[in-house]
């Protein structure tokens, strides 16, 4: 039996596609979101990080031309996680992708193994 999905993802990111596509592969019905268009709301991004167990570090995009625009490897240290969070629901290329939920569980990036463990059924 498969799982609905939600997927927060960039539709020209190579990495986005091959893990929708993988998880299409695994028989899941998806619901994709454009991070950069529609990013989740700082609500949204408090549940989604929390069900990832990942600290909020993990989240941003460090590989991003918008993550080195704004300086923010020389200023992670001083934003609180509130302020980060901020800054993730304010722009969603900031968000590293693809971000996937079942709505107990959320994933950051794409690692296939990782999918299979988690999304399995």
């Amino acid at each position: 039996m498969s799982k609905k999905l939600t997927v927060y993802q960039y539709p020209s990111c190579d990495t986005c596609r091959k893990a929708v596509k993988s998880l299409q592969a695994q028989g899941h019905e998806l619901e994709l979101i454009n991070i950069k268009t529609s990013p989740p709301s700082v609500q949204e991004l408090n549940k989604l990080i929390a069900a990832s167990g990942l600290p909020i570090q993990k989240w941003f995009n460090t590989a991003g031309d918008v993550y080195r625009s704004l300086g923010l490897k020389d200023r992670m240290a001083q934003l609180t996680d509130e302020q980060k969070t901020e800054l993730l629901a304010g722009n969603g290329m900031l968000i590293k992708r693809p971000v996937v939920t079942d709505g107990n569980t959320a994933t950051v990036g794409y690692r296939e193994e990782e999918y299979k463990r988690v999304y399995a059924d």
